[in-house]
């Protein structure tokens, strides 16, 4: 099995929110239809709004969801009726092969068959720094930086994706997509999102030791940070 990462544009003059329930209501099922398994949701909608000043650019237009999932094999042989769901959905999508890691698995809020995860999703599609070998930015990410990530934050979901290859001709550079799941009320407050509510030293050092590991690795130039709202859907498998 091989897992892909798929980020989707919505067709021009649809809202985030129209676009969202039309995903949530539709690609689930077609994906399914098409081979595919462990279908996982993250979208754009009215719910993550206030999280507005979280988020990083690099895409223009940037994406507005991203939808997770497995297949038997990947090779472009072999998915054309995932591609083809894709695309009927989409206005552009492009997707990468991925190796998963589960850091923090969701044991706090599981999801519900097809409902919103509690809290929400900050979905993280990172490039590595231009100055660093491959091998040197991953060593520090996950030898160094998982461990910053656990200790400083309020996430009770972490899943690291290292990038193997795009599977699209015009997918962005990344090397590693990243999701965690916070709280709601880390979109608006820092000390929730620093699991360091009415602590400001811990405040203070846990923001310090976040901001110095990720610029240890990550090439703050090409990201795209977003929001989103968590929709699984293994139930279809």
């Amino acid at each position: 099995m091989e897992k892909l990462i798929c980020a989707l544009w919505a067709p021009e003059g649809e809202s985030r929110a129209d676009y969202a329930a039309r995903l949530i209501a539709k690609l689930p099922a077609a994906l399914k239809a098409a081979g595919a398994s462990g279908i996982r949701l993250n979208v754009r909608d009215a719910t993550v709004e206030p999280a507005a000043a979280l988020v990083q650019q690099w895409q223009e237009r940037q994406q507005d969801a991203v939808v997770q999932f497995w297949l038997p094999s990947a090779n472009a042989i072999f998915r054309g009726p995932v591609d083809d769901a894709l695309a009927a959905m989409s206005d552009r999508f492009e997707a990468w092969l991925v190796a998963e890691s589960t850091i923090i698995p969701n044991r706090d809020h599981p999801p519900q068959t097809g409902q919103r995860t509690w809290g929400w999703s900050q979905a993280s599609f990172i490039s590595f720094r231009p100055d660093m070998s491959w091998h040197d930015a991953v060593a520090h990410w996950h030898r160094h930086h998982s461990r910053v990530a656990i200790d400083t934050q309020s996430n009770f979901e972490y899943v690291q994706n290292i990038i193997v290859r795009p599977l699209t001709d015009e997918a962005p550079a990344y090397g590693a997509f990243v999701e965690e799941c916070f709280p709601l009320e880390a979109m608006t407050d820092p000390r929730v999102f620093f699991d360091a509510v009415d602590d400001d030293a811990k405040f203070a050092r846990n923001t310090k030791e976040m901001a110095d590991s990720c610029a240890g690795f990550i090439d703050f130039s090409r990201i795209d940070i977003i929001p989103t709202s968590q929709f699984d859907f293994r139930n279809l498998d």
